[in-house]
């Protein structure tokens, strides 16, 4: 069938003829139908170099060959027991020993389910109802994570606002909203409802907004005095920007952290580490016991392919310079987006840490918050962001760009010749 049939029989299926919230124009859409380490290729055989990467996960770009040949080993074997399998424990001492606050691993499928999850292990830790999140912050499709995570009106502070419909009332009341990168702010909403709230959650590196000094530190400092979890979403940060992900980066330690498909090379897994007094309420024997028990399971929770991925995934990103290269090219391609914009006299910024960036047209010298980025021309980014892909790079109109280990300078100076043809066409 080919491209355009594709996309008909979508439209008649497919509500929005896409699979999540990424509508491209009629002239731009596709069907991807193959990945090879950073290129993607559409059903006209189209070549495109992937900033997408599947929504972030893939560090080591389309099919790597270590762990494609992991996924054929274990799908011959058997693709889900619902039960321990080696490469699940494997992975599980992997985590620990990688993560900085780890002392124990229990399974999800999906970053969401992770973020969920964790809010509930604080609850039952903490005998309390009420969360604290970050304007701007991104934690999932569940209910509470579609509050106040892209306010175009914003309200005042502490109240949360409903990013889509169908999100209850009654969860919009037990979540509390803060600006990130303001600990005096962060503090005084958290010393003021500190009998109320079982956990802050904060996404360290907010989408590509950079954690100020002292403002991660202060939240430790806070919570721990109020006994509040404090949980890291580094569903994004996770084993992309360090080994150890943002703790390792930023060096503050949180009780509890989120890690999702970076971790297994794009399959479906995610996983909670941490504490092990925390992680502990999810042991079954807790119930039999009749003591505090909070439920964590589900069909695929922790199954083998995902997991012998994350096997594979994980030894690769353990090798040398690994980091460094993410680094090196993330500024590789920031200061050459920077270079031509310049030379164009387009005002625009490039935020992000490593492998993980965004351009901003905006110029507004300090960005420090969601209230910030509103500032920015959004129809803009998004209208480069379509420019972009019909000259061949695969992207998020107005939203991130995830760089891989595959992709290559070359590939990198080609995409930055590209982006001068795509301002260019902004007029």
């Amino acid at each position: 069938m080919n491209q355009q049939s594709l996309l008909n029989t979508a439209e008649k299926y497919i509500p929005g003829a896409c699979l999540g919230m990424l509508r491209l124009p009629e002239d731009i859409r596709m069907v991807m139908v193959r990945g090879e380490g950073s290129k993607l290729y559409d059903a006209e055989d189209r070549e495109y170099i992937d900033y997408m990467l599947g929504s972030g996960p893939l560090l080591l770009g389309h099919a790597h060959p270590e762990i494609v040949e992991a996924v054929k080993q274990q799908a011959a074997s058997g693709s889900t027991f619902f039960a321990l399998s080696e490469p699940a424990v494997q992975l599980a001492e992997t985590l620990v020993t990688a993560v900085p606050c780890g002392e124990a691993v229990r399974y999800q499928t999906t970053g969401s389910a992770a973020t969920y999850f964790s809010l509930r292990i604080a609850r039952a830790a903490t005998g309390r109802n009420k969360v604290l999140k970050f304007e701007g912050g991104w934690h999932g499709s569940h209910d509470m994570g579609q509050l106040s995570a892209a306010p175009s009106d914003p309200p005042d502070f502490p109240q949360a606002a409903p990013d889509c419909a169908g999100i209850s009332p009654g969860v919009s009341q037990e979540v509390l909203v803060a600006p990130f990168n303001d600990p005096q702010q962060a503090a005084a909403i958290i010393d003021a409802h500190q009998s109320e709230l079982a956990a802050v959650i904060v996404e360290p590196l907010q989408r590509v907004l950079k954690p100020e000094p002292g403002f991660l530190e202060s939240l430790r400092e806070v919570t721990s005095k109020a006994g509040i979890i404090l949980i890291f979403d580094e569903i994004v940060t996770g084993f992309r920007i360090a080994w150890g992900g943002a703790q390792e980066r930023y060096g503050v330690l949180p009780d509890l952290a989120c890690y999702g498909k970076a971790m297994s090379g794009g399959y479906p897994l995610s996983a909670i580490v941490g504490r092990r007094d925390l992680l502990d309420l999810a042991d079954p024997i807790q119930r039999q016991q009749g003591d505090s028990y909070c439920f964590l399971s589900g069909t695929l929770t922790g199954n083998p392919i995902a997991s012998a991925a994350g096997v594979a995934a994980l030894k690769v990103l353990k090798g040398p310079g690994v980091f460094d290269r993410f680094h090196a090219i993330g500024a590789h391609l920031s200061t050459g987006i920077t270079e031509v914009a310049d030379r164009l006299g387009i005002a625009l910024q490039v935020l992000g840490e490593g492998p993980v960036l965004q351009v901003l047209f905006t110029d507004r010298q300090q960005l420090r918050d969601h209230r910030d980025m509103l500032h920015a021309d959004k129809k803009k980014a998004v209208q480069f962001g379509y420019e972009l892909i019909r000259r061949g790079v695969y992207c998020s109109p107005g939203g991130k760009l995830y760089l891989s280990l595959a992709h290559s300078d070359q590939d990198l100076d080609r995409t930055i010749e590209i982006v001068e043809d795509a301002l260019k066409a902004l007029g």
